[in-house]
């Protein structure tokens, strides 16, 4: 399969809206993402760190190496599992996973906010539910 060169639209704006039509089509920007954070999402990843850590969820939800919910996580912070805990910043709300990241600080483990729940979506669900 051969690469066609597409030919540079005059305006920036019409190129980026090209360039993410070409790549997913409903993809956020990570400019939108961020619009839709709640204001306790403090430390922010940074737009390179969210890909880094998207693939890090993705990675560890292939080999089901991954604690979903807060339940479960609030558990195996108390068991003292180590890790690097992911939290969404636009879940709503707030009340439900306010708590974390204070166990996290507590027990010295690493915390970040992601600016979305939408590349959880990569790590599939499907273990659980069966049989």
């Amino acid at each position: 399969m051969t690469k066609v060169k597409k030919e540079k639209v005059s305006a920036d704006g019409e190129e980026a809206a090209a360039a993410a039509a070409a790549a997913g089509g409903n993809e956020k920007s990570y400019q939108e993402l961020i619009a839709n954070v709640n204001p306790i999402a403090q430390p922010l990843a940074s737009k390179k760190l969210s890909k880094k850590l998207y693939k890090c969820v993705k990675k560890a939800a292939k080999v089901k190496n991954i604690r979903r919910g807060v339940k479960e996580v609030q558990k195996f912070i108390n068991k003292g599992e180590k890790g690097i805990v992911v939290l969404a910043g636009d879940t709503l709300p707030i009340d439900v996973y306010c708590h974390l990241p204070i166990m996290c600080e507590d027990r010295n483990l690493p915390y970040a906010y992601i600016p979305s729940k939408v590349g959880g979506s990569s790590c599939s669900t499907e273990h659980l539910n069966t049989p």
